[in-house]
């Protein structure tokens, strides 16, 4: 059977069901799940009851089966003219929905992604969230309610006075997130900035996404200073950042960097690091440790201790315990108290993260203007999450980028250590309001203003930190892809009746025939590139100029040759090629419907292959567009 490239870019059903196949060969047969023979499997004999524990609301079926749903007819375009660096960067910056971008993305980056921040709408009811088209799975859509407008515009002001208020929010969340754990490597962290509107509900389903179990804490930020002299209550100076990981046993433990004033009481050194003395005795613990201990003259000391009489006795014979006379003649028992090299663990309540107003001065060094981008979050926050991760060459992803504070603080703390940590940011590029400062300033999309930040603290970064060793190789770049329509006229595509124009066929019919208008050859590559795992966007697309003009390869792995007729010099050069590819990608109509010329193409290849290797057999793969 004639291998084709997939036109789906990731089948999650698919992939759960091998999963299934996996754990419980019996509950599957001839590709259907036994549901009655699961149960069975996992120790289930008797019906349980309808009612269980959980979280649920009007349309949480159909934003499941949401995020089951594989993204179709779509791609992501690079746009080179917006970039920066493009071919050295290993950052990316998408414009889209995103939850076609997730979609999109995961392929390529399918537990690869060691950290993600988002930033959501924190449904305040005066902000906007997304819409998503559930036309697809289902005949009646959200317009009966009056939530769906006919424009097709994505975003919607979701208002307390909505009947659906909370559900519109979740609807919108559960997939996304859902979508995201897969891009969650192992041992990877997601972070979520909340307020009290929806922290309950994005607990609930973030433990039904990610587990229970998985909850690594909460952490309650003082988010700012002072005013609140309009509450009706009580003055609301913080929020919420939700942390679970995908899965708990893979997960490090997290550290904060010891600040200089901390340090100041570790001023004694030995070989085994950095310490200071301090008392064994605690009055007033709360569950004290009480026991006899004598001192050098014989004294009897007995007091509330820290620590266990055999961790006393071990501790004073490896010279971690001191006796002190003080000037009244009593004793002081004192020990080593040691300084965590590490770091301290991180405290739930976060006083020093950096709130509204460092988010402000963030922007307004940049723009001279705090004014173009409402409430942002400031670097300082963003920066010091990202040190809990203890990896200098991770992937941090944003998918609610907004201003792209998270871009910032990546560049900067690179700056700061040396790191090689690269970030994906993705936004929607929603229009700004035409009477705003950004407006003004010449910013049509909130996608425009992130990109201009990134492009300026970059710059600014470099200069700041000019006398780094490393400085040099900092990545302050980043690749821009925007959401589009596919490239490929994939080959069960219905074409709705219409007729190819002269326009189109004017520089190619096979073009014509396989491609939509507007396409670009790397375009096509991209797309093709978007349907293989674990093929970064960032990888090295080159232009194998010597074979011909229109045939390149990706990551040194994957051949995509585009030449409308195949010939076999182009066959001999693709078997010669070095590193060795593991996958060939043909154009059919390259073959204008001859079997028997792909058939001898196919072998000569396979001959050539083998020639060029030494006569030794090389696995790789041949595919068709």
């Amino acid at each position: 059977m004639e291998n084709k490239v997939s036109k789906e870019i990731f089948n999650p059903v698919q992939d759960n069901l091998k999963k299934l196949v996996e754990l419980f060969p019996a509950a599957v047969k001839d590709g259907q799940v036994d549901f009655e023979a699961l149960k069975q499997e996992l120790g289930q004999f008797e019906e349980v009851g309808k009612e269980k524990y959980e979280l649920t609301w009007p349309g949480k079926t159909l934003a499941k089966q949401l995020a089951l749903t594989d993204v179709v007819g779509k791609t992501l375009k690079y746009v080179p003219e917006e970039s920066k660096n493009p071919d050295t960067t290993e950052n990316l910056y998408i414009e889209g929905d995103n939850l076609e971008v997730l979609k999109l993305l995961r392929n390529s980056y399918y537990g690869k992604i060691k950290m993600i921040y988002i930033d959501p709408p924190y449904n305040t009811g005066n902000d906007f969230i997304y819409k998503d088209n559930f036309k697809k799975l289902k005949e009646e859509s959200d317009k009966e309610e009056g939530e769906l407008d006919e424009n097709g515009e994505r975003l919607i002001k979701n208002q307390r006075s909505s009947a659906r208020f909370h559900s519109n929010w979740l609807n919108m969340m559960y997939p996304r997130l859902k979508v995201a754990k897969d891009l969650l490597s192992d041992d990877g962290v997601i972070f979520i900035s909340i307020d009290d509107n929806e922290v309950a509900n994005l607990r609930k389903i973030c433990d039904e996404i990610f587990g229970e179990e998985n909850f690594v804490g909460v952490f309650i930020r003082q988010s700012k200073i002072g005013g609140g002299s309009d509450s009706k209550y009580i003055v609301k100076e913080h929020d919420y950042i939700l942390v679970y990981c995908k899965d708990i046993l893979y997960l490090d433990e997290m550290f904060i960097e010891h600040d200089e004033e901390y340090l100041k009481r570790y001023k004694e050194k030995d070989e085994f690091g950095r310490y200071f003395w301090d008392t064994f005795a605690r009055p007033g613990l709360k569950n004290p440790i009480n026991y006899d201990i004598m001192a050098p003259d014989g004294t009897i000391i007995n007091g509330d201790w820290i620590r266990s009489k055999e961790r006393f006795e071990k501790d004073l014979k490896n010279g971690e315990i001191r006796f002190v006379k003080k000037d009244d003649g009593s004793w002081s028992i004192q020990f080593k108290q040691r300084l965590n090299e590490k770091g301290k663990k991180p405290r739930s309540l976060t006083t020093n993260f950096g709130g509204t107003v460092e988010g402000k001065q963030d922007i307004s060094e940049l723009f001279n203007s705090d004014k173009i981008f409402p409430y942002p979050k400031s670097v300082k926050f963003v920066l010091n999450l990202i040190k809990f991760i203890n990896d200098r060459e991770m992937v941090i992803l944003d998918f609610f980028s907004g201003s792209a504070t998270t871009a910032h603080a990546v560049m900067q703390l690179n700056a700061e250590d040396g790191g090689k940590r690269k970030f994906i940011m993705v936004q929607l590029p929603e229009k700004v309001d035409e009477d705003s400062e950004a407006y003004k300033a010449g910013f049509k999309t909130i996608a425009d203003i992130g990109k201009e930040r990134i492009r300026r603290a970059g710059e600014k970064i470099k200069e700041e930190f000019k006398d780094k060793e490393w400085i040099d190789d900092l990545d302050i770049g980043f690749k821009v892809f925007k959401v589009a329509e596919t490239n490929i006229r994939w080959n069960d595509e219905v074409f709705d009746g219409e007729q190819i124009t002269l326009s189109e066929s004017a520089l190619s019919v096979k073009d014509a025939l396989d491609f939509n208008p507007g396409f670009t050859d790397i375009d096509v590559v991209y797309e093709i590139m978007l349907r293989h795992r674990d093929f970064p966007l960032t990888s090295k697309i080159e232009k194998l100029t010597n074979i011909g003009n229109r045939t390149y390869m990706f990551a040194d792995s994957v051949v995509v040759c585009l030449e409308e007729t195949i010939t076999s010099d182009i066959v001999d050069k693709i078997a010669s090629l070095e590193p060795k590819p593991i996958k060939i990608i043909f154009r059919d109509s390259a073959f204008d419907d001859d079997i028997s010329l792909k058939l001898n193409i196919l072998h000569r290849l396979d001959t050539q292959i083998k020639l060029f290797n030494q006569g030794k057999d090389q696995t790789y793969r041949v595919e068709f567009i």
